[in-house]
Protein backbone atom coordinates (compact mmCIF):
# COMPACT_ATOMS: atom_id res chain seq x y z
CA UNK A 1 0.00 0.00 0.00
CA UNK A 2 1.11 3.63 -0.80
CA UNK A 3 3.17 4.94 2.26
CA UNK A 4 3.04 1.68 4.52
CA UNK A 5 5.82 -0.22 5.25
CA UNK A 6 5.44 -3.86 6.56
CA UNK A 7 7.98 -6.61 7.20
CA UNK A 8 8.71 -8.74 3.96
CA UNK A 9 7.10 -12.22 4.55
CA UNK A 10 5.76 -10.84 7.76
CA UNK A 11 2.79 -13.03 9.21
CA UNK A 12 1.54 -12.03 13.28
CA UNK A 13 0.17 -14.58 14.87
CA UNK A 14 -1.51 -14.62 17.85
CA UNK A 15 -2.56 -17.85 19.72
CA UNK A 16 -5.29 -18.38 22.68
CA UNK A 17 -5.43 -20.88 24.46
CA UNK A 18 -8.29 -22.21 27.05
CA UNK A 19 -7.85 -24.84 29.26
CA UNK A 20 -11.13 -27.17 28.46
CA UNK A 21 -12.11 -27.70 32.44
CA UNK A 22 -13.30 -24.09 33.06
CA UNK A 23 -16.01 -24.26 31.03
CA UNK A 24 -17.96 -27.11 32.66
CA UNK A 25 -17.80 -25.39 35.99
CA UNK A 26 -19.94 -22.34 34.04
CA UNK A 27 -23.47 -22.20 32.94
CA UNK A 28 -24.38 -22.25 29.54
CA UNK A 29 -26.05 -19.17 29.77
CA UNK A 30 -22.68 -17.47 31.29
CA UNK A 31 -19.94 -18.91 29.59
CA UNK A 32 -20.78 -19.72 25.51
CA UNK A 33 -17.90 -22.20 25.61
CA UNK A 34 -20.79 -24.50 27.25
CA UNK A 35 -23.15 -24.34 24.39
CA UNK A 36 -23.97 -27.61 23.88
CA UNK A 37 -22.27 -29.35 26.61
CA UNK A 38 -24.86 -32.54 27.97
CA UNK A 39 -26.00 -32.32 31.46
CA UNK A 40 -24.36 -35.09 32.43
CA UNK A 41 -20.71 -33.76 31.09
CA UNK A 42 -21.37 -30.93 33.49
CA UNK A 43 -22.50 -32.71 36.64
CA UNK A 44 -19.06 -34.81 36.08
CA UNK A 45 -16.68 -32.30 35.96
CA UNK A 46 -14.02 -33.04 38.55
CA UNK A 47 -15.14 -36.65 38.93
CA UNK A 48 -12.63 -39.32 37.79
CA UNK A 49 -15.51 -39.62 34.63
CA UNK A 50 -14.14 -37.36 32.34
CA UNK A 51 -16.51 -36.02 29.53
CA UNK A 52 -15.42 -36.72 26.49
CA UNK A 53 -13.60 -33.58 25.11
CA UNK A 54 -10.84 -32.83 22.85
CA UNK A 55 -9.24 -29.51 21.31
CA UNK A 56 -9.70 -27.57 18.44
CA UNK A 57 -7.23 -25.31 17.03
CA UNK A 58 -9.06 -22.23 15.08
CA UNK A 59 -7.28 -19.89 13.09
CA UNK A 60 -7.84 -16.56 11.56
CA UNK A 61 -6.44 -14.75 8.95
CA UNK A 62 -6.47 -10.86 7.73
CA UNK A 63 -3.82 -10.04 5.03
CA UNK A 64 -0.72 -10.21 7.49
CA UNK A 65 -1.73 -10.65 10.75
CA UNK A 66 -3.19 -14.22 12.05
CA UNK A 67 -4.58 -15.04 14.98
CA UNK A 68 -5.28 -18.71 16.44
CA UNK A 69 -7.66 -20.21 18.79
CA UNK A 70 -7.37 -23.16 20.93
CA UNK A 71 -10.70 -24.16 22.63
CA UNK A 72 -12.16 -27.14 24.12
CA UNK A 73 -14.87 -28.90 21.68
CA UNK A 74 -17.33 -32.21 23.08
CA UNK A 75 -18.16 -34.71 20.37
CA UNK A 76 -22.41 -33.65 22.01
CA UNK A 77 -21.79 -30.27 20.72
CA UNK A 78 -20.31 -31.22 17.20
CA UNK A 79 -22.95 -33.44 16.29
CA UNK A 80 -24.88 -30.84 17.11
CA UNK A 81 -23.42 -28.50 14.73
CA UNK A 82 -24.64 -28.81 11.16
CA UNK A 83 -23.40 -28.43 7.71
CA UNK A 84 -19.58 -28.49 5.65
CA UNK A 85 -16.34 -28.22 7.30
CA UNK A 86 -13.48 -28.22 5.23
CA UNK A 87 -12.90 -24.70 3.43
CA UNK A 88 -11.94 -21.05 3.95
CA UNK A 89 -14.59 -18.84 4.90
CA UNK A 90 -14.78 -15.28 5.40
CA UNK A 91 -15.52 -14.43 9.16
CA UNK A 92 -19.00 -13.19 9.60
CA UNK A 93 -19.00 -9.42 10.33
CA UNK A 94 -20.54 -8.48 13.25
CA UNK A 95 -24.05 -7.68 12.42
CA UNK A 96 -24.88 -4.84 15.31
CA UNK A 97 -22.26 -1.92 14.40
CA UNK A 98 -22.44 -0.88 17.88
CA UNK A 99 -19.13 -1.09 19.19
CA UNK A 100 -20.75 -3.09 22.06
CA UNK A 101 -19.78 -6.70 21.96
CA UNK A 102 -16.36 -8.50 22.41
CA UNK A 103 -16.38 -10.22 18.92
CA UNK A 104 -17.07 -7.09 17.07
CA UNK A 105 -13.61 -5.36 18.89
CA UNK A 106 -11.64 -8.59 18.09
CA UNK A 107 -13.11 -8.24 14.76
CA UNK A 108 -11.99 -4.12 14.98
CA UNK A 109 -8.28 -5.26 15.35
CA UNK A 110 -7.99 -7.86 13.06
CA UNK A 111 -9.19 -5.70 10.46
CA UNK A 112 -6.79 -3.33 11.80
CA UNK A 113 -3.78 -5.09 11.86
CA UNK A 114 -4.90 -7.30 8.76
CA UNK A 115 -4.89 -3.71 6.46
CA UNK A 116 -2.66 -1.15 8.15
CA UNK A 117 0.47 -0.21 9.57
CA UNK A 118 3.59 2.15 9.64
CA UNK A 119 3.24 5.13 7.14
CA UNK A 120 -0.63 5.38 7.42
CA UNK A 121 -2.77 7.69 9.62
CA UNK A 122 -5.19 7.65 12.26
CA UNK A 123 -7.20 10.81 12.05
CA UNK A 124 -9.31 12.53 15.07
CA UNK A 125 -12.39 14.88 13.86
CA UNK A 126 -14.48 16.81 16.25
CA UNK A 127 -16.90 19.77 15.72
CA UNK A 128 -16.88 23.47 16.57
CA UNK A 129 -20.20 24.23 18.64
CA UNK A 130 -21.63 25.81 15.82
CA UNK A 131 -21.30 22.75 13.37
CA UNK A 132 -22.28 20.03 15.80
CA UNK A 133 -25.04 17.63 14.19
CA UNK A 134 -28.18 17.67 15.40
CA UNK A 135 -28.36 13.53 14.86
CA UNK A 136 -26.57 10.23 13.54
CA UNK A 137 -27.35 11.59 10.15
CA UNK A 138 -26.06 14.33 9.79
CA UNK A 139 -22.62 13.51 12.01
CA UNK A 140 -22.43 10.59 9.07
CA UNK A 141 -23.72 13.02 6.28
CA UNK A 142 -20.40 15.08 7.58
CA UNK A 143 -17.75 12.13 7.78
CA UNK A 144 -18.95 10.92 4.98
CA UNK A 145 -18.70 14.13 2.96
CA UNK A 146 -15.15 14.20 4.28
CA UNK A 147 -13.66 10.65 3.57
CA UNK A 148 -15.07 11.66 -0.60
CA UNK A 149 -12.82 14.60 -0.05
CA UNK A 150 -9.65 12.22 0.81
CA UNK A 151 -10.50 10.12 -1.69
CA UNK A 152 -10.98 12.34 -4.59
CA UNK A 153 -7.38 13.69 -3.61
CA UNK A 154 -5.95 10.67 -3.80
CA UNK A 155 -6.91 9.83 -7.07
CA UNK A 156 -6.11 13.09 -8.19
CA UNK A 157 -2.63 12.40 -7.37
CA UNK A 158 -2.47 8.72 -8.78
CA UNK A 159 -2.48 7.29 -5.35
CA UNK A 160 -3.95 4.28 -4.06
CA UNK A 161 -7.57 4.10 -3.62
CA UNK A 162 -8.76 5.47 0.25
CA UNK A 163 -9.28 2.68 2.98
CA UNK A 164 -9.93 3.08 5.82
CA UNK A 165 -11.69 2.12 9.06
CA UNK A 166 -14.28 4.92 10.78
CA UNK A 167 -15.56 4.87 14.36
CA UNK A 168 -17.55 7.60 16.05
CA UNK A 169 -18.35 8.54 19.20
CA UNK A 170 -21.65 10.22 20.39
CA UNK A 171 -22.22 11.79 23.64
CA UNK A 172 -26.35 12.06 24.43
CA UNK A 173 -28.36 14.40 26.95
CA UNK A 174 -29.46 12.01 30.12
CA UNK A 175 -32.62 11.85 28.31
CA UNK A 176 -30.81 10.22 24.97
CA UNK A 177 -32.42 12.85 23.15
CA UNK A 178 -30.07 15.22 21.90
CA UNK A 179 -26.48 14.56 20.80
CA UNK A 180 -23.99 16.73 23.75
CA UNK A 181 -20.94 15.76 21.64
CA UNK A 182 -19.67 13.93 18.77
CA UNK A 183 -15.99 12.61 17.42
CA UNK A 184 -14.80 10.27 14.55
CA UNK A 185 -11.60 8.21 14.66
CA UNK A 186 -10.60 7.11 10.98
CA UNK A 187 -7.63 5.20 10.41
CA UNK A 188 -6.53 4.94 6.71
CA UNK A 189 -3.48 4.85 4.47
CA UNK A 190 -1.33 7.18 4.34
CA UNK A 191 0.41 9.36 1.30
CA UNK A 192 -0.96 12.44 1.74
CA UNK A 193 0.19 15.13 3.30
CA UNK A 194 -0.79 15.37 7.07
CA UNK A 195 -1.62 19.36 6.91
CA UNK A 196 -3.79 18.05 3.44
CA UNK A 197 -5.92 15.95 5.81
CA UNK A 198 -6.66 17.92 8.35
CA UNK A 199 -7.02 20.89 6.07
CA UNK A 200 -10.42 18.57 4.51
CA UNK A 201 -12.08 18.97 7.41
CA UNK A 202 -14.38 21.95 6.06
CA UNK A 203 -17.45 22.25 4.01
CA UNK A 204 -15.64 24.87 2.06
CA UNK A 205 -14.73 24.24 -1.74
CA UNK A 206 -10.68 24.72 -1.50
CA UNK A 207 -7.87 26.33 -3.99
CA UNK A 208 -5.60 23.46 -3.88
CA UNK A 209 -3.23 25.70 -6.40
CA UNK A 210 -4.11 29.01 -4.09
CA UNK A 211 -3.62 26.98 -0.60
CA UNK A 212 -0.29 25.62 -1.74
CA UNK A 213 1.31 29.26 -2.09
CA UNK A 214 -0.79 31.32 0.07
CA UNK A 215 -0.56 30.87 3.73
CA UNK A 216 -2.90 33.25 4.52
CA UNK A 217 -6.00 31.21 2.37
CA UNK A 218 -4.90 28.41 3.90
CA UNK A 219 -5.46 29.67 6.72
CA UNK A 220 -8.46 31.19 6.49
CA UNK A 221 -10.36 28.10 5.39
CA UNK A 222 -13.44 27.55 7.89
CA UNK A 223 -12.79 24.00 9.51
CA UNK A 224 -15.98 22.02 10.62
CA UNK A 225 -14.02 21.77 13.57
CA UNK A 226 -10.50 20.26 15.45
CA UNK A 227 -8.68 17.82 13.19
CA UNK A 228 -5.59 15.86 14.08
CA UNK A 229 -3.61 13.48 11.58
CA UNK A 230 -1.23 11.87 13.02
CA UNK A 231 1.35 8.41 11.66
CA UNK A 232 0.34 5.29 13.35
CA UNK A 233 2.74 4.00 16.20
CA UNK A 234 3.18 0.62 15.43
CA UNK A 235 4.80 -2.04 17.67
CA UNK A 236 5.14 -5.37 18.78
CA UNK A 237 1.57 -5.90 18.18
CA UNK A 238 0.83 -3.99 15.60
CA UNK A 239 -1.93 -1.10 16.00
CA UNK A 240 -4.00 -3.83 18.06
CA UNK A 241 -3.46 -0.89 21.16
CA UNK A 242 -4.86 1.91 19.03
CA UNK A 243 -7.33 -0.40 17.69
CA UNK A 244 -8.71 -1.15 21.36
CA UNK A 245 -8.02 2.47 22.19
CA UNK A 246 -10.47 3.72 19.84
CA UNK A 247 -13.61 1.04 21.01
CA UNK A 248 -13.15 1.40 24.39
CA UNK A 249 -15.99 1.20 26.67
CA UNK A 250 -17.52 4.78 26.05
CA UNK A 251 -20.22 6.53 28.52
CA UNK A 252 -22.37 7.12 24.92
CA UNK A 253 -22.45 5.22 21.99
CA UNK A 254 -19.73 4.16 19.32
CA UNK A 255 -20.58 3.06 15.73
CA UNK A 256 -18.24 1.72 13.16
CA UNK A 257 -17.39 1.25 9.30
CA UNK A 258 -14.92 0.71 6.92
CA UNK A 259 -14.68 1.14 3.12
CA UNK A 260 -15.27 -1.93 0.90
CA UNK A 261 -11.60 -2.42 -0.39
CA UNK A 262 -10.41 -3.54 3.05
CA UNK A 263 -8.90 -7.31 3.32
CA UNK A 264 -11.36 -9.27 5.04
CA UNK A 265 -10.68 -11.91 7.76
CA UNK A 266 -10.86 -15.35 6.66
CA UNK A 267 -11.04 -18.67 8.94
CA UNK A 268 -9.51 -21.58 7.81
CA UNK A 269 -11.16 -24.99 8.64
CA UNK A 270 -10.61 -26.26 12.42
CA UNK A 271 -8.18 -28.29 13.45
CA UNK A 272 -8.73 -30.87 16.05
CA UNK A 273 -6.95 -32.84 18.85
CA UNK A 274 -3.53 -31.15 17.95
CA UNK A 275 -3.03 -30.27 21.15
CA UNK A 276 -3.69 -32.36 24.90
CA UNK A 277 -4.89 -30.99 27.87
CA UNK A 278 -2.23 -32.45 29.42
CA UNK A 279 -0.03 -30.22 27.18
CA UNK A 280 -2.15 -26.93 27.87
CA UNK A 281 -1.64 -27.43 31.66
CA UNK A 282 1.91 -28.25 31.25
CA UNK A 283 2.65 -25.05 28.59
CA UNK A 284 1.00 -23.11 31.14
CA UNK A 285 2.66 -23.63 34.48
CA UNK A 286 6.19 -23.99 32.78
CA UNK A 287 8.71 -21.10 34.00
CA UNK A 288 8.68 -19.92 30.89
CA UNK A 289 5.37 -19.61 30.19
CA UNK A 290 5.82 -22.44 27.17
CA UNK A 291 7.73 -20.49 24.44
CA UNK A 292 10.18 -23.74 24.57
CA UNK A 293 6.88 -25.72 23.88
CA UNK A 294 5.26 -23.84 20.96
CA UNK A 295 9.01 -22.68 19.52
CA UNK A 296 9.02 -26.37 18.28
CA UNK A 297 5.49 -26.19 17.44
CA UNK A 298 6.44 -22.73 15.78
CA UNK A 299 9.99 -23.17 14.22
CA UNK A 300 9.90 -20.55 11.31
CA UNK A 301 8.60 -18.03 13.15
CA UNK A 302 9.68 -15.36 16.44
CA UNK A 303 7.33 -15.42 19.16
CA UNK A 304 7.75 -12.13 20.38
CA UNK A 305 5.70 -12.55 24.09
CA UNK A 306 3.73 -15.12 26.18
CA UNK A 307 1.17 -14.34 28.66
CA UNK A 308 0.29 -17.54 30.40
CA UNK A 309 -3.23 -16.81 32.83
CA UNK A 310 -5.65 -18.43 34.76
CA UNK A 311 -9.52 -17.08 35.24
CA UNK A 312 -11.92 -19.24 37.49
CA UNK A 313 -14.16 -19.58 35.02
CA UNK A 314 -12.73 -20.43 32.29
CA UNK A 315 -9.15 -21.85 33.32
CA UNK A 316 -5.71 -21.40 31.34
CA UNK A 317 -5.42 -18.95 28.67
CA UNK A 318 -1.96 -18.67 27.18
CA UNK A 319 -1.54 -15.98 24.17
CA UNK A 320 1.26 -15.80 21.81
CA UNK A 321 1.45 -12.13 20.77
CA UNK A 322 2.60 -11.10 17.57
CA UNK A 323 4.75 -13.94 15.80
CA UNK A 324 6.58 -12.78 12.75
CA UNK A 325 8.25 -14.97 10.29
CA UNK A 326 11.99 -15.12 10.75
CA UNK A 327 13.97 -13.80 7.66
Amino acid sequence: MAGSYRMPGAVILKLHIQYPYAPYMDAEKKNPLCAGYPSHALERYGTEQEPDVFEREKKTDCGDYREVDIIPRTNHAEKAVKGRRGKKKKVTEPKQRDLNEKNAKRYLVQLGNGNFGAGDLHVTLTYSRDSLPENEEQAEAAVKNYLRRIAYKRMKLGLESLKYILVTEYGCSADGEKITRIHHHIIMNGGLPRDDVELMWTTERINWKKAEQDQAYRSGIKRTGWANADRLQVNENGIEGLCKYITKNPKGKKRWSSSRNLVRPVQHPPADSKYSRRQVETAAKAADGGRAFFEKRFPDYEIRQIRPEYYDQTGWHILLLPIFSDP
